[in-house]
């Protein structure tokens, strides 16, 4: 059966541990998040094979040391959680005293919802905005499809994994489906975080995708900023 948990596991190339009584990812965060990302490489999941031969793209290197599903969640939640507190902060007057770390946790939140149904819908919309962000320059055309088709055949993937892959491959660039995935400020933010991580924003035509994602998500121009800001933090 078509797991989509399981497959966006594959696709940024994670490693969670199975719940027990669900038998579906947990997402479960390190504590050791903000020192840096889990052992997981993106170059190693399925973004590895879409973006191979984009060798200017951050995911494509392997320069993001994403652990899964629960590193884009917590990168996604501490820059809404930062972008909130400069929002409900008054201006500092004097140097604030230190504080200690602490390592978002996402797990139970709109960027990570427990409930099974939640997500596979939330799975379901960052797979189709990766890919997406993946076609934003036209890169993909029908030779690097039928390249991308081969290296499926590698991955130990079901028919159902392999056929949800082309045929996203396949549609054409919707922008419109994407926003449309994203019915709650979270899920947009999430959106936006794995779509910047997917493209490469100097280039000119991802540039203006970015803008416009950012734009039809609604996305404040500071949050934006601070989605960036994070996400940068794990380009080595």
């Amino acid at each position: 059966m078509f797991d989509p948990q399981k497959l966006l596991e594959q696709f940024l190339g994670g490693s969670t541990p199975a719940n027990p009584q669900t038998n579906r990812t947990t997402g479960g965060v390190s504590p050791d998040f903000v020192k840096g990302f889990a052992t997981g490489g993106v170059a190693g999941g399925l973004a590895g094979i879409l973006l191979g031969g984009k060798t200017s793209k951050k995911l494509a290197k392997g320069a993001v040391k994403l652990g899964g599903t629960a590193a884009l969640a917590s990168l996604a939640y501490k820059a809404y959680n930062d972008w909130q507190a400069t929002r409900n902060q008054p201006v500092a007057t004097a140097e604030p005293p230190p504080m200690k770390d602490i390592t978002p946790t996402p797990q139970g939140t709109p960027f990570l919802p427990s409930h099974p149904q939640q997500r596979d819908e939330m799975s379901l919309a960052i797979l189709r905005a990766m890919i997406a962000a993946a076609k934003a320059d036209g890169h993909i055309d029908a030779e690097e499809q039928r390249r991308i088709f081969g290296k499926l055949d590698e991955l130990s993937l079901d028919t159902e994994e392999k056929a949800f892959v082309i045929d996203e491959l396949r549609k054409p660039l919707d922008i419109d489906a994407v926003v449309a995935a994203a019915p709650t400020p979270e899920l947009a933010v999430e959106i936006y975080a794995a779509s910047f991580l997917a493209i490469d924003p100097d280039d000119p035509a991802e540039q203006a995708y970015l803008a416009m994602l950012a734009a039809r998500l609604k996305l404040d121009p500071a949050l934006r900023t601070a989605v960036e800001t994070e996400a940068l933090k794990t380009v080595a």
